[in-house]
């Protein structure tokens, strides 16, 4: 096999996984619409121009392996072309698999959310460890120079995402990754085109924990009774991390929640007690150094060069960024989407920025967001901001009547226990609107699951 062509080359996974098999020495071509940096800009750093369009001839000549993203439909024309040819085709998580993992030890990351800042988090500690990782993660690392490395080392890190992997590969992605080492980070029904129900959710991480071999290590948040109840069918040893005193890894005494940083103690088995100082807020990403704790201790890592690992590593792109100012007021980008994530952000913002008034301006990106089910999630979530704007609903026509959630009057709602909230038709009434009342001294949050239409920089200039 030589040559490899990827449809829909320059999705966030697709892209990098293009750019990791040129590197194998293989002749990557793909094809997309338009794209823009920064997807653009990282194929061509690495020589590969994707052809725009998906014309069945972007397949002459025939390649020897066709990879297809999960968002590319049944009906692409080069998807059907390929199986006119009876080209092989494989989505890209068996792609990852075949390539890159089954001669390394996966370390894999789940969960419905905050999966992208552990994963890279791990990358990190590993790389400052010497320990050479491989990896593939959803976001960009401010201390990693790229989202992907081939490495030479044992492991390979890489996030679990429980989405399909293609239109012909249902399951989810992360079952290809086979484990040999699981952070499981929570467990909380999403997704509900896939999985209409709680149990059908629950049942994919459960089959993957089913996957993790006997000598392998399972690290899950122990706070969660869902994440508990699955993991008992893990046949190997499970670490259970959290903030609850039943825990096996938890902050011993008291955490000092710092602005500029978290400092907390924790055990090791080898050095007792042991002093950890986090360059990132709030009590999500205190979990997430815990989990990595987890695995980097059970993996040998030498405990000194862990601890300034954590201490150093700065996030993710998007994660809780700090992107300019508008008007006096921080301007902040994140991805959350979730309730649960949108929770978390805003709370990690209080402790962050203590005194400062919090603007979150949220849109429903994802079919999931846009859904009445997470109204009463959502109200609660939106409970730490002073002052929330919705944008419209993403996939509004996708959505009938009954199972969309209505904007309107989760803005009420809130008004009604005492947040300030209202709704924008558009996104340019959105920057409008943001724009009256931002003021000087505001922290303002956007949180989308997509580009949020460059919100951020459109802020920014409308000073």
């Amino acid at each position: 096999m030589n040559s490899i062509h990827l449809i829909a080359i320059g999705g966030t996974g697709m892209a990098p996984l293009a750019c990791l098999l040129q590197a194998e020495g293989y002749q990557v071509s793909g094809s997309d619409g338009p794209l823009y940096p920064p997807m653009s800009t990282l194929l061509r750093d690495h020589g590969i121009a994707p052809l725009v369009g998906f014309e069945p001839a972007h397949l002459d000549p025939p390649p020897d392996l066709v990879i297809v993203g999960n968002a590319v439909p049944r009906t692409n024309p080069q998807a059907i072309e390929a199986e006119r040819q009876g080209l092989p085709l494989v989505s890209m998580p068996e792609a990852l698999a075949t390539f890159f993992l089954g001669r390394r030890q996966p370390l894999v990351v789940a969960g419905t959310h905050g999966k992208t800042t552990p994963a890279s988090l791990a990358a990190y500690v590993y790389d400052v460890c010497g320990r050479d990782p491989g990896y593939l993660i959803g976001g960009w690392p401010h201390d990693l120079d790229a989202s992907f490395a081939r490495g030479s080392g044992t492991r390979f890190i890489v996030e679990g995402d429980e989405y399909n992997a293609a239109y012909f590969d249902r399951g989810p992605k992360f079952l290809h990754y086979r484990p040999q080492t699981l952070i499981l980070t929570g467990v909380e029904h999403d997704h509900v085109d896939l999985y209409p129900d709680p149990s059908s959710f629950r049942a994919a991480f459960a089959e993957l924990v089913e996957l993790l071999p006997s000598n392998g290590l399972l690290v899950a948040d122990g706070d969660a009774e869902d994440v508990r109840s699955i993991a008992t069918r893990a046949k190997c040893p499970v670490l259970y991390y959290g903030m609850g005193a039943d825990n096996d890894l938890k902050p011993i005494g008291a955490v000092d929640w710092g602005s500029g940083a978290t400092r907390f103690r924790v055990k090791n088995r080898d050095h007792g007690a042991v002093d950890v100082e986090l360059g990132l807020a709030g009590e999500h990403n205190l979990r997430n150094a815990l989990a990595v704790w987890a695995v980097a201790c059970n993996d040998g890592l030498p405990v000194e060069s862990v601890q300034r690992a954590l201490r150093d590593f700065r996030g993710v792109r998007r994660r809780m960024e700090e992107v300019g100012s508008t008007g006096g007021a921080l301007l902040i980008d994140d991805f959350a989407h979730h309730p649960t994530e949108i929770e978390a952000t805003l709370g990690a913002l209080r402790q962050k920025y203590p005194g400062r008034r919090l603007i979150a301006i949220f849109e429903p990106r994802s079919l999931t967001a846009g859904r009445s089910f997470f109204f009463d999630a959502y109200l609660r979530a939106f409970a730490a901001a002073d002052l929330v704007l919705l944008a419209p609903i993403y996939h509004f026509d996708r959505l009938n009547a009954e199972e969309r959630i209505d904007l309107d009057r989760l803005a009420e709602a809130l008004e009604e226990t005492g947040t300030k909230a209202t709704t924008a038709a558009d996104i340019e009434t959105l920057v409008e609107r943001a724009r009256v009342a931002i003021e000087p001294g505001d922290v303002v949050v956007t949180m989308s699951s997509g580009p949020f239409e460059d919100l951020p920089r459109r802020l920014a200039q409308a000073t």
